[in-house]
């Protein structure tokens, strides 16, 4: 059986990621508070529940952390009509399916987010997904990927990313990551992390598919054995 793609969409499959940085400043700054902008792009990739502290400071996070979150989720609906998919992001996804691929995205966001998004890349009959509400801690805790992988049915998997949060997640349960540039991450900063290759974006990763753990040859050659 071919391993399951766990599939992160944020920053991977679509090009949001700076979209939640501008929505994350506005939140902050509305509570008085300023975040320098590369600080808060460092920590996308990770769940809201996590984001203000890590960002911010646990007093923070005390005092006004729902606050924030709840007023990124209105600034960042004020901007997903800016949010395209990236290039090659539904060639990927039909690619593996295709391939017999079992695909799950793999999504820390809100679940009207992930609804959007689903509609925007016209995938919703051909993937499962999760999102924020199924776990009570998201990303870089593996509990988001084990619920992705029983989605996929169990059995072998393989992780695609753009954050070193992706990559932490998925190497909690023994799960390899490719990473993509295609969220602002650098290569280096991926490979240090555990991604086992780097692409610049989906569509390098599908032109490329026989490359990696994801490649329909690795299944055959291992039935094989």
């Amino acid at each position: 059986m071919l391993p399951a793609a766990l599939l992160d969409v944020d920053g991977t499959l679509v090009d949001s990621n700076y979209h939640h940085v501008i929505a994350w400043n506005t939140a902050f700054r509305d509570h008085g508070i300023v975040v320098p902008l590369w600080r808060l792009h460092r920590a996308i990739g990770m769940g809201g529940d996590r984001f203000v502290a890590t960002v911010a400071g646990t007093e923070i996070e005390d005092a006004v952390g729902d606050s924030i979150r709840a007023r990124h989720r209105g600034a960042f609906a004020e901007r997903i009509g800016g949010v395209a998919p990236l290039p090659g992001a539904e060639r990927l996804v039909t690619g593996l399916v295709t391939t017999g691929h079992r695909v799950v995205l793999c999504s820390s966001a809100e679940s009207e987010d992930v609804e959007t998004y689903l509609e925007l890349l016209g995938l919703r009959e051909i993937v499962a997904w999760t999102t924020a509400a199924d776990v009570s801690a998201t990303k870089p805790s593996p509990d988001l990927v084990r619920v992705a992988l029983e989605r996929a049915g169990g059995g072998a998997a393989v992780m695609v990313g753009d954050t070193v949060w992706d990559v932490a997640a998925a190497s909690h349960v023994g799960i390899p990551t490719i990473g993509v540039l295609s969220g602002g991450v650098s290569a280096a900063e991926l490979e240090e992390a555990g991604a086992v290759q780097v692409f610049d974006d989906a569509a390098e990763l599908i032109d490329q598919l026989e490359t990696t753990p994801l490649r329909p040859a690795a299944a055959s050659a291992n039935a094989r054995r």
